[in-house]
């Protein structure tokens, strides 16, 4: 099977890594020729472009930092896609979009899913991430080997859209997480608690989270640098809040999430890294949330194991 990767940026790149690294015939391409180059000298081929990538391959892969982007990229090419072809998103996106332009290829005779990822850029990098799956069983089953290269968990999450919707979910919920645990870190620095001992207290208790466990240790070090940045954050959480909307909830946590992150980019730019919000409070309080001993950057310590399907509970492996 040979397969196009387009999209070589944080997430991207480290999910095509994990093809490469694994003997997939890749093909690669990006707007920026620096990171195209990167992968050519690694073993891929460059892809020219997308239309080229299409006619060339059996599977081309989109991870885009938009739904419009997504969909500049799919409109070179359809011309190229028909039977025996899969476009496969794992952009973080809009459900109703990803319908939308995947309606498209399937009337061309192709097969089309939406593969968002779950767990961080470190886990992305050593093949451990988990990813969602909306699709047609049929095609889940012909991605599932493609997917175990890439990613830990694999859930097939029913048809196309569906994990798009669950994926800007576990993002709301990431974010809310993020700031809770900024308020808390700053909290106890102000109480006077030793933050070495709040993040472990933290860590062995009912409080502790994948976000904690993660992220507080790269605010803690003063990187703030997870490869996820503010306007990032605006865009899921703003997909979230507008399925609540369409489906008559009345969220009261949601808003206020929007309303920091907007904040957070007037302050501090749309690019600046989502941890960086931590710095609304350290302003002002006058507080330096960080302390010794803690990493830069996230890292995966455990070792990258072959991918396995998830079985929702109550029902029977397929």
């Amino acid at each position: 099977m040979k397969v196009g990767f387009i999209g070589l940026g944080n997430v991207g790149g480290k999910l095509a890594g994990s093809l490469l690294r694994n003997g997939i015939d890749l093909v690669a391409h990006d707007l920026d020729a620096g990171l195209v180059d990167g992968f050519v000298a690694r073993g891929a081929t460059a892809g020219g472009g997308p239309a080229a990538m299409m006619r060339d391959c059996d599977v081309v892969i989109t991870c885009l930092p938009s739904p419009a982007a997504s969909a500049a990229v799919l409109a070179e090419m359809l011309p190229e896609v028909g039977p025996g072809k899969t476009w496969l998103e794992m952009s973080t996106t809009d459900a109703a979009e990803v319908r939308r332009l995947g309606a498209e290829v399937i009337a061309r005779g192709g097969a089309a899913a939406d593969c968002p990822v779950s767990g961080g850029c470190h886990r992305a990098d050593s093949g451990n991430i988990s990813i969602f799956a909306g699709c047609e069983r049929a095609s889940f089953d012909r991605l599932l080997p493609l997917l175990t290269v890439m990613g830990r968990r694999i859930l097939h999450t029913g048809g196309l859209g569906t994990a798009s919707t669950l994926k800007v979910m576990t993002n709301y919920l990431a974010t809310a997480n993020l700031l809770t645990c900024c308020e808390a870190l700053v909290t106890m620095k102000a109480a006077g608690l030793d933050l070495a001992t709040t993040y472990e207290a933290i860590a062995i208790s009912s409080g502790t989270s994948f976000v904690h466990e993660t992220e507080s240790q790269v605010i803690l070090n003063g990187s703030r640098d997870i490869g996820f940045t503010m306007d990032l954050v605006k865009k899921d959480i703003g997909l979230f809040h507008a399925i609540a909307e369409g489906a008559g909830v009345p969220l009261e946590i949601s808003p206020l999430l929007i309303e920091i992150f907007n904040d957070g980019i007037r302050r501090y730019g749309e690019r600046a890294q989502s941890d960086d919000i931590i710095r609304r409070l350290e302003e002002a309080t006058g507080l330096d949330i960080t302390a010794p001993g803690f990493p830069a950057a996230m890292v995966d310590h455990e070792p990258e194991e072959p991918g396995y399907e998830v079985i929702p509970r109550g029902r029977a492996a397929p």
